[in-house]
């Protein structure tokens, strides 16, 4: 086995997103695309000499010839150890646990996520530092700068490694360690929560449906759901990672697992449904006749976290992305703890997670999680609902009603407008950001606005700042909205409208959420011009 140096040049736009870098499979397929970026990860965080690394996928296409590249580049570049999930295997959630749990030197994870799979799909690679989370603006910044003049990569000229066998094999001196994909991440979680009390309850004729929608969390949900707490056979389904996802979507909302919804809202609907996306850090719940935003299912997780036997001593915080509603943040007041809104990235949660401010987590594009890892996990989102059931013995819609009779109901729903023209698109929210100091005190659509900024952060821990994080129109207590664009697409542009209203009487908690909200939806229309502007006279996703 020889190391060879290899002459490349740059590629422009190689800079990595609140997700890593993300493009079309065909992009990262072009001869040099991927090796650059590895080569200038390994150049930013290296030297490699001594370091374990951790490495895995969610089995999308191209994820199996990525994995053997990147083998031999670590080889190549003297890391002493790679511990990779058999068959390439690893959700983002358990990579970050096995980071954890082995003290590795970071990892790389594929993935892009939510997005499509398959040839013609998209693919992803980011670092995760040490720690477990993924890597901060300081490091994805160096490892861009660095993609910009780099000219030449590493690799081992050595044959590719059998990854279906867990065991230990040698490659040019660096030890390739296959392990069990789930047996990590499924230890933390009998760490966590109340597995006798979940078996009971699926033994009292309790009825689930899992929809893994053919991605990577099917292993594990078959593992821990079926095999381990006796959920019956063909609770989870899709439940085998296919590299195009079944030809699928794998985002878990009710657009995109409208099967899972119509079964939960027939007449013979189970109990409770769930599903989780490409990576596995993403979660859908439902319960029969009832959806629960993400923005409620935060507010309801970090309710009653204490119900779990992880979380008996109650949580130190809870932290949300900027456009998340506010219904956690009425949690954590009537708790007594912090409540800290953050730009939109997981990323952003990292040093209130390591600093002990904060426990729980959560985005409104369906990622919750804790402070168990360094990600978001929609596994363990699932398993914390079923805790909470097990231990109220009610359903998910009692469970609502009981939420927000207490806090309150924050209707909330996410506009999405698709690959419109992102010129448009930016050129809307620049005209939009220019007229913020105009708008507190005018009246749009029956609404008064009381604030209006573009959200800029400051990280409460280290000090770093970042701005022009998501639009924000203010109409006090009443109502709120939040325009950004999306970084998580490959094609055009996707914006963004958050959309919420509180209403604090039960008795008009029982509105359609689109009909609630449809005063803020009219006042946004006016302010921004989203029909004439993209041509858009519908959001292609509603959740």
């Amino acid at each position: 086995m020889t190391v060879k140096t290899i002459a490349t040049k740059p590629f422009d736009g190689q800079k990595p997103g609140t997700s890593g870098l993300r493009a079309k499979t065909t992009v990262f397929m072009q001869p040099n695309y991927l090796e650059n970026f590895v080569q200038s990860v390994f150049d930013t965080v290296g030297p490699l000499t001594g370091m374990t690394l951790t490495l895995g996928g969610d089995g999308r296409f191209f994820n199996s010839q990525a994995i053997q590249t990147i083998l031999k580049m670590a080889a190549a570049n003297g890391a002493a150890r790679v511990v990779v999930g058999r068959d390439g295997l690893l959700s983002t959630p358990a990579a970050s646990a096995v980071i954890r749990h082995r003290k590795t030197d970071g990892g790389l994870i594929l993935s892009a996520s939510h997005n499509p799979g398959g040839e013609t799909g998209d693919f992803g690679i980011k670092y995760n530092i040490p720690a477990g989370g993924p890597a901060p603006e300081s490091i994805t910044g160096a490892i861009h700068a660095r993609t910009a003049e780099i000219t030449e990569y590493r690799i081992l000229d050595a044959a590719d490694i059998d990854l279906t066998r867990d065991g230990e094999t040698d490659l040019g001196g660096m030890a390739v360690e296959v392990i069990d994909p789930v047996a990590i991440y499924a230890e933390l979680m009998r760490s966590l929560f109340d597995f006798d009390a979940i078996r009971a309850l699926f033994a009292s004729r309790f009825r689930m449906r899992f929809d893994a929608m053919h991605a990577v969390t099917g292993p594990y949900a078959t593992s821990i759901l079926e095999n381990e707490l006796g959920a019956p056979s063909g609770t989870v389904i899709n439940g085998t990672p296919l590299p195009d996802f079944g030809g699928g979507h794998p985002d878990p909302n009710p657009v995109y697992a409208a099967a899972l919804m119509a079964e939960m809202f027939s007449a013979d609907a189970p109990d409770f449904g769930a599903a989780s996306d490409g990576d596995g850090d993403r979660n859908m719940i439902v319960g029969r006749n009832t959806y629960v935003t993400p923005s409620d299912s935060l507010a309801v997780l970090a309710a009653n976290a204490h119900l779990a036997p992880g979380y008996a001593d109650g949580i130190a915080g809870v932290a949300r992305s900027m456009p998340t509603s506010r219904a956690a943040d009425r949690v954590a007041e009537k708790l007594g703890v912090e409540a800290f809104a953050t730009p939109t990235g997981w990323k952003f949660f990292g040093t209130l997670l390591d600093a002990g401010r904060v426990t729980i987590c959560g985005e409104e594009s369906a990622g919750t999680g804790s402070s168990h890892v360094r990600e978001k996990d929609g596994l363990w989102a699932v398993l914390l609902w079923l805790n909470v059931l097990a231990a109220k013995k009610m359903s998910v819609a009692d469970v609502m009603a009981e939420h927000w009779a207490t806090y309150g109901r924050d209707y909330y729903s996410r506009h999405d407008y698709e690959e419109v023209d992102k010129a448009a698109a930016e050129a809307l929210m620049d005209d939009l950001r220019s007229a913020l100091a105009d708008l507190p005190g005018q009246t749009v659509e029956g609404l008064t606005v009381t604030e209006a900024d573009d959200f800029a952060y400051t990280d409460p821990v280290d000090g770093s700042t970042a701005s022009k994080q998501g639009i924000r129109i203010v109409f006090g207590d009443a109502a709120r909205a939040v325009l950004r664009l999306s970084g998580t697409g490959t094609v055009g542009a996707t914006l963004r409208v958050y959309l919420e209203r509180f209403e604090p009487d039960p008795a008009g908690q029982g509105e359609d959420p689109q009909t609630a909200l449809s005063q803020v939806i009219a006042a946004v229309e006016t302010l921004a011009g989203i029909r004439d502007r993209l041509g858009r006279t519908e959001p292609d996703v509603r959740t």
